[in-house]
């Protein structure tokens, strides 16, 4: 009976020691989970903070702002606008036409279809 006694204690402490383990990697796992809720949190916080960040930087009044002060561009107005028109012949070939400058640019084209 003595030896059945040491084989159920070897098997109560394989248990013991599995059961251990067991709770020590439920633990791990446990805070892992809780790491990746903190980055999904993170995560969340900053999508939210580029989608208002995309819709600032979307708004008409930015787009022209940056457009007047950074890019230099102009509203287009008929004064400014050329046209141009093939050649009667209509061979394609590439017309050279002057490009205004700004002190011409003011001034309106004579002679120009419109």
């Amino acid at each position: 009976m003595s030896r059945l006694n040491m084989l159920l204690l070897a098997l109560l402490i394989a248990c013991a020691l599995s059961l251990i383990n067991a709770q020590y990697r439920a633990r791990g796992t446990f805070v892992d989970l809780n790491r990746e809720q903190t980055l999904e949190h993170q995560l969340l916080q900053d999508w939210d903070r580029l989608q208002y960040e995309q819709s600032a930087q979307s708004k008409s009044a930015r787009i022209e702002s940056v457009a007047r002060n950074d890019l230099k561009m102009q509203a287009v107005s008929p004064g400014l606008t050329q046209y141009l028109s093939a050649p009667a012949g209509g061979t394609g070939a590439m017309v050279d036409v002057p490009v205004p400058t700004a002190s011409a640019a003011s001034a309106p084209a004579s002679g120009g279809q419109r």
